[in-house]
């Protein structure tokens, strides 16, 4: 039996009060969309196994290069990390996994699965951590890390890789994520060849220590920390990683790491092509990597990613299986809030994509029908699919409106009892 940090009764009690509600709104639309040829039940089905890791650090308050700003019962270690974590799956039954990252989250694996088995929660990828420097290490990542000048600081870059998969493989992770914070500040400060022959040498040896079921999966930021160059600065760049590394070596896609404008989905469809999607770090951004809500700031995008998604998986492109992670930083809102809100509207995006009329859209394509190409994209995403969001989560023990649930709970006053109040703030980025 699983530990519930949500009662039952608060869950059942609010679905009682909207479940009348819900019926109705769900035959609604499913009788419209009958009309147009789809059932219903087909789509909540697809919805009801579709699944996004949350990050351990999500549940905590984020900070800009500014200032922090503390919010009440924030969790003291990985422990009640989790425990917030399981909140979120407890309400959405969307996200059955948590994503961890080193050295944040160290501690004996065996108490780290112990945990996570007590709340029904497994271990999405690893995730390592080279851009700050960790107390008592011997070398510091201020000039980099796996593409240092430095030899040694290359090794240490590469061990800390490697204790991340022995951590990941003894709770049942299956991938590690690798970003890196390098690059150069100033013209000149770093030969752009060498940096880069030093990263995939410093990548082959992590590549070397993967398990045979492992995945490998490589992350591109265009800016940040780093804001004249970076060593792995675009989508190219990863692909050329992937394709250097080998078959278990993959790109991973976060939302926020591109220029304003930057088309995404279009990248995604590369690396489907070429067979070296590896996954998705979810957010949203005006600007640049603002780590904001996802579907917060350009929902319509979120839907395009996810029609090429779809797509694929449409197609039956031979080992396509996208991990899916949440990213955020969450410096104004409550945490636990922000990522519920960010796992229902990734389902939504997935359900508005199974709603395009695929043979339509391709007769259209073959036509150059530019207008009722693109009317085809609009109607499935104006469709508001809120009814079979609801529905999957009530059928899977969470709550019709988890966030409502959720502020009924009176979790965040509770932990704010328990876990001591962080004093002042902090500048810089947390």
């Amino acid at each position: 039996m699983t530990d519930q940090m949500i009662s039952a009764d608060v869950i059942g009690e609010h679905n009682k009060n909207n479940e009348v509600a819900l019926a109705s709104d769900y035959a609604a639309l499913g009788e419209n969309l009958s009309r147009r040829g789809v059932d219903i039940e087909a789509i909540t089905n697809k919805v009801s196994e579709f699944f996004v890791a949350v990050p351990s650090w999500g549940v905590g308050t984020g900070g800009t290069r500014f200032a922090r700003f503390p919010g009440q019962g924030e969790p003291r270690g990985i422990f009640d990390k989790l425990e917030d974590c399981s909140v979120i799956n407890e309400l959405t039954r969307a996200t059955p996994t948590v994503s961890l990252h080193i050295p944040w989250d160290k501690t004996d694996p065996k108490d780290l699965k112990a945990k996570g088995n007590s709340l029904g929660l497994g271990f999405d990828a690893m995730n390592s951590n080279t851009f700050s420097d960790a107390p008592g290490q011997a070398h510091s990542y201020k000039y980099g890390s796996l593409s240092h000048t430095d030899a040694a600081t290359r090794a240490q870059a590469v061990e800390h890789n490697i204790e991340c998969i022995e951590i990941g493989n003894a709770i049942g992770s299956k991938a590690l994520t690798v970003w890196i914070g390098d690059g150069s500040n100033f013209p000149g400060q770093a030969n752009f060849t060498r940096q880069f022959e030093r990263y995939l040498a410093s990548m082959a040896d992590i590549y070397k220590a993967l398990p045979d079921d492992w995945r490998l999966f490589s992350e591109h930021k265009m800016y940040e920390p780093a804001f004249y160059s970076t060593v792995v600065q675009d989508w190219g760049s990863n692909l050329l990683i992937a394709q250097t590394l080998g078959d278990k070596a993959f790109c991973l896609v976060d939302l926020g790491h591109h220029a304003p404008n930057t088309n995404i989905e279009m990248i995604v469809a590369r690396l489907i092509q070429f067979k070296k999607l590896g996954g998705f770090h979810f957010n949203d951004s005006k600007y640049g990597d603002d780590d904001l809500d996802a579907g917060s700031i350009d929902p319509y995008r979120l839907f395009l990613v996810f029609n090429e998604l779809v797509d694929a998986e449409n197609r039956g492109v031979k080992g396509f299986h996208p991990a899916h992670m949440i990213d955020q930083s969450h410096n104004v809102t409550d945490p636990i809030e922000s990522l519920i809100s960010s796992a229902n509207e990734i389902r939504r995006a997935y359900a508005q994509a199974l709603l395009v009329d695929r043979k339509a859209l391709d007769g259209y394509q073959q036509d150059n029908d530019a207008l009722m190409a693109t009317d085809t994209l609009k109607r499935a995403y104006r469709t508001d699919v809120e009814p079979i969001l609801a529905e999957a989560r009530r059928r899977a023990g969470g709550a019709i409106d988890p966030i409502a649930a959720y502020r009924k709970s009176g979790y965040r006053k509770k932990v704010a009892g328990e876990r001591p109040a962080v004093v002042g703030g902090s500048g810089g980025i947390v």
